[in-house]
C-alpha cells in the first residue's frame, strides 16, 4: 500500500517532497487544485471531481481552495479505511 504523497516516479516524488517540505507540520488545511493533486497522488481532474463530491470546495474571488480535512473525512467515510479490511 502506498501512502499519501508517495510516487514511484523519481521526478514526481521530488515535486511531492518539495511541496511537503513547504508545509509546516506536514499537514495543510487549505490547498489549491494543483497542490492537492500532488499531495493526494492523483491527476488534477480526478482531484477536482473528488473535492466537488466531498463538498470541500470554497471559491474566493478567482481562487478555489479545497478543505483537506473535509476531503479526508469524505474519503474515509465513502471508501473506508484500507487498514480495516
Amino acid at each position: 500500500m502506498r501512502m499519501r504523497g508517495m510516487s514511484s516516479d523519481p521526478a514526481k516524488q521530488e515535486r511531492i517532497d518539495q511541496v511537503l517540505r513547504s508545509i509546516p507540520g506536514g499537514k495543510k488545511k487549505w490547498v489549491r487544485y494543483d497542490e492537492g493533486a500532488i499531495l493526494y497522488s492523483m491527476g488534477i481532474h480526478a482531484f477536482m471531481d473528488l473535492a466537488k463530491e466531498a463538498k470541500a470546495i470554497y471559491r474566493i474571488r478567482r481562487i478555489v481552495l479545497v478543505n483537506t480535512e473535509k476531503l479526508d473525512e469524505y474519503i474515509e467515510m465513502m471508501y473506508g479505511d484500507p487498514e480495516s479490511d
